[in-house]
């Protein structure tokens, strides 16, 4: 008996221990909370933020569909039956949406969730702001994962208002650029081997040269070749001059640049023929060409014209920068394409360059035609999202491609860090011969 009652003591033990344990270390992360907070925000996020939100979904969320019109009632039979046996209990509880598993991220979590039958994603979107309300978050988008599901992702803070970019080891993937923070509090990666051409606008100020600043200073330390087409004398891209294998700064030089590159991509095109491979990828590294990224500053002095030869000039212009991105990504050959204001009144040329180049940027536009055409043609709420990005917001820009939208903010890189970067890895640019291309 003395025994058992000493095993007792000790298994009774055990359990209180562990919950004492269990309180010291809840109170020391609350006590700690703040600094921790302001010091690791992610590490706050994942140990203390993530675990109150997730319990907030978890308990709000029959009552949140139910108030949101997002819930379904029994069928009245099934109320009728629990009325009569049960003597007056109440009626079984509407049916929800199923939801998944609540999975963190950097800043917030996501989940996918079922729909019931009869209801599409569009019930959920209008539902976003409600969820945010209720799980205490600062935002909430839906999006449609495939038939039946949605995902939603919740971000616990704006990461745009202060973006914070880690700092890359050594110089990453080849073509591959961390030029800001999503609005998920991901790092922003401008990949240009598997999204191979850009279309960024954006109004003065609205932080597009900010971006073209992030994109050629995460590339100049790669073994790429950086080209600059800025009709405007080159008062943008003469920034990276060291770093540049070519600069055109009128609309003639960049007619006669841009005619080269072509040729450039057909000769390459002759060497994976020869090669029996479908791109330079295929080829070995050392018979491999360098990479070209092709910078085209302010698309619309391209394009405009006031006499017939410079009409002719612009639909050359035009002609090549299609031909360009219609053949580019295979041969090596990528466009950043950026403007004020990018619309149809340019001309046919515009418009059909637009649908080669499958990555949108969109920042504050100082018309709705140039944020009709960066993201009209890919998604409606992209576009109204674009559209609400105020002059405070400089930065701040929404990104689609054919795998949907984010909000964004690109890193602050300076025009002085711009130019010390470029001048750092002058060594690097390649010589290209026959991008040099004498005045006639």
């Amino acid at each position: 008996m003395k025994l058992a009652s000493t095993t007792t003591s000790a298994g009774a033990t055990g359990p209180s221990w562990v919950l004492l344990v269990a309180a010291v270390l809840v109170s020391g992360l609350l006590l700690a909370g703040p600094a921790l907070h302001r010091r690791h925000p992610v590490a706050w996020w994942l140990l203390l933020g993530f675990p109150a939100a997730a319990f907030r979904v978890v308990q709000t969320w029959r009552p949140l569909m139910a108030g949101c019109g997002l819930a379904v009632s029994r069928r009245p039979a099934l109320t009728v039956v629990s009325g009569l046996v049960g003597n007056g209990a109440p009626p079984p509880q509407p049916r929800v949406p199923h939801r998944g598993h609540i999975q963190p991220t950097v800043g917030g979590f996501r989940l996918l969730v079922r729909l019931l039958p009869g209801q599409v994603p569009e019930d959920f979107v209008k539902a976003a702001p409600a969820m945010a309300e209720d799980w205490q978050v600062h935002a909430v988008r839906v999006t449609s994962w495939k038939p039946g599901v949605v995902r939603i992702v919740a971000s616990a803070s704006d990461p745009l208002a202060a973006p914070r970019v880690p700092k890359q080891r050594g110089h990453g993937r080849l073509l591959q650029v961390a030029v800001g923070v999503l609005e998920t509090g991901a790092v922003w990666v401008v990949d240009l081997r598997r999204v191979p051409h850009w279309l960024i606008v954006g109004a003065t100020r609205s932080g597009k040269s900010t971006l073209i600043n992030a994109l050629v200073a995460g590339l100049a330390p790669q073994h790429v070749a950086l080209v600059g087409i800025d009709c405007k004398g080159g008062m943008e891209l003469s920034l990276y001059e060291p770093r540049l294998s070519a600069l055109a700064t009128n609309r003639e030089q960049a007619v006669r640049l841009l005619a080269a590159l072509v040729d450039l991509t057909l000769d390459r095109m002759s060497v994976c023929r020869a090669a029996r491979v479908r791109n330079v990828w295929g080829l070995p590294d050392k018979e491999r060409p360098v990479p070209v990224v092709v910078i085209v500053d302010e698309i619309a002095e391209l394009f405009l014209v006031a006499s017939r030869s410079e009409k002719d000039e612009a639909q050359a212009a035009g002609t090549a920068l299609i031909r360009l991105a219609q053949l580019g990504a295979a041969l090596g050959v990528f466009l950043v394409v950026a403007g004020q204001r990018v619309g149809s009144d340019l001309g046919p040329g515009v418009t059909a360059l637009r649908a080669q180049l499958g990555g949108r940027v969109c920042h504050r536009v100082a018309d709705p035609g140039t944020a009709e055409m960066a993201l009209g043609d890919l998604n409606p709420d992209a576009l109204k999202a674009a559209q609400a990005i105020t002059p405070e917001q400089a930065g701040t820009a929404v990104l689609a491609s054919g795998d949907g939208w984010e909000r964004a903010r690109s890193h602050l890189i300076t025009e002085a860090e711009a130019e010390a970067v470029a001048a750092e890895y002058a060594h690097l640019t390649p010589v290209l011969s026959e991008l040099h291309v004498e005045a006639p």
